[in-house]
């Protein structure tokens, strides 16, 4: 089981994340797992243990501040209030610094709003050598797409309802045009396909987005 953990920001604040650990190998590569829009719940927590499973130290940060909301109305607000900027730039990025304090390589994998997150931690997280960003992206004008360095990997939903597929497909092509390290794979589901308990959870769909993960990530952290 993992544990709590604090960790400084660029700018010396605090911040608490969630450390999943593989037994007996503090050397191990890293990610920062980015949660849903429902806060640091047990979901994303068992995210990052499938992750220390496999070889990786994962740490979520807590970017509701010890918040969880409970209903959708409750976490579209929490969503809306956070300022998605400081997030990527100084919750994921100490997040990362941490990490990278004794993992040589570093990768961010993020859902939903973590999606964007990790979009955005492509762009600004210059610790990030690897970002597999899960059915969410962030606005175009929230930075240049094109810009993007780190190899990123996208998982995107045919059916889905909150992250338009039509932007979607314009996120690719800014991609494609900036000769972004990229790679792209639709799925025939809706958002949020990888929740576990949520009810756009498809299984089959979610087990072959992983899969993809684990291997993008061994390709580039080990």
């Amino acid at each position: 089981m993992g544990q709590m953990v604090s960790f400084k920001r660029p700018d010396g604040q605090d911040c608490n994340g969630y450390l999943a650990s593989p037994a007996g190998s503090d050397k191990a590569p890293g990610v920062v797992v980015i949660q849903e829009w429902w806060g640091l719940n047990d979901q994303i927590k068992g995210v990052a243990e499938r992750l220390a499973s496999l070889g990786y130290r994962a740490l979520v940060p807590d970017l509701y501040k010890g918040k969880l909301a409970l209903d959708m109305a409750e976490a579209k607000h929490m969503m809306t209030n956070l300022n998605f900027g400081d997030a990527a730039n100084q919750d994921v990025r100490g997040a990362a610094q941490y990490l990278k304090q004794s993992s040589a390589k570093v990768g961010v994998v993020g859902f939903c709003m973590g999606g964007a997150l990790t979009v955005l931690s492509a762009m600004y997280v210059k610790e990030a050598d690897a970002c597999s960003s899960w059915y969410g992206f962030p606005p175009e004008q929230a930075g240049d797409a094109k810009t993007i360095r780190t190899p990123l990997q996208l998982h995107l939903a045919e059916k889905d309802q909150a992250f338009s597929p039509d932007a979607a497909r314009v996120l690719e092509g800014n991609l494609k045009t900036g000769n972004v390290p990229y790679e792209s794979h639709w799925y025939d589901a809706g958002h949020a396909f990888f929740n576990e308990k949520g009810p756009n959870h498809n299984a089959a769909c979610a087990k072959l987005a992983w899969e993809r993960t684990t291997e993008f990530f061994a390709k580039h952290l080990k």
